[in-house]
């Protein structure tokens, strides 16, 4: 390589940074990849179920937004204030709604979790059958919702998977066109052949 003393420091120099910007974007790349799995497959991370928090009332300890890792957990073992994950609304209208325990009822055979969410002023209106219970939160995931939210989109499948399908197949025509045709290119342009 030619060129002054000061030109290549300043290549030198920009290497490390380039290096580091490579690192930094696979480490991204990688997270993206641990946690999408994470979330697709709960049980890779010791979970059973993962869901996305689509409201507020257990703001600030759970965001709406926010993805909740759910295990299994056997009704006898739930206690006031442990967060869980219910079925609420008729069989067939059912909802998920993750709140926190603060009363739990032993009178009947199976106990009763009265539920309320951190945010709410009051508890909820009924009482959480044992059989409605779907687990126990075991960590969550702030703001990861909204990417998974956003991924199930027209617009999240445009950009996440249309998007980079058609630059994948545009780049590897390029790369595949560029060796059939490079190389005769090339020596044409080097002056080969000439007398």
């Amino acid at each position: 390589m030619s060129g002054s003393p000061s030109t290549l420091r300043q290549f030198v120099a920009t290497v490390p940074a380039k290096r580091l910007v490579h690192l930094g974007g696979l480490a991204l790349l990688c997270a993206g990849v641990v946690v999408s799995v994470a979330v697709a497959a709960p049980q890779v991370v010791g979970a059973n179920h993962s869901y996305v928090v689509m409201s507020g009332s257990m703001s600030p300890t759970i965001e709406a937004g926010d993805v909740v890792f759910v295990r299994d957990a056997a009704p006898a073992s739930i206690e006031e204030g442990d967060v869980i994950t219910f079925r609420s609304g008729t069989d067939s209208n059912s909802v998920l709604t993750t709140h926190r325990v603060v009363a739990v009822d032993h009178s009947g055979g199976q106990p009763a979790f009265q539920t309320k969410g951190d945010a709410n002023e009051d508890p909820d209106p009924r009482p959480i059958p044992a059989d409605d219970v779907v687990g126990r939160v075991w960590f969550h995931l702030p703001y990861v919702g909204h990417l998974v939210l956003f991924a199930q989109s027209r617009l999240g499948v445009i950009t996440l998977v249309v998007v980079p399908s058609v630059l994948l197949v545009v780049t590897e025509a390029y790369e595949l066109a560029r060796a059939a045709f490079g190389d005769s290119d090339a020596g044409a342009t080097s002056g080969e052949g000439e007398g």
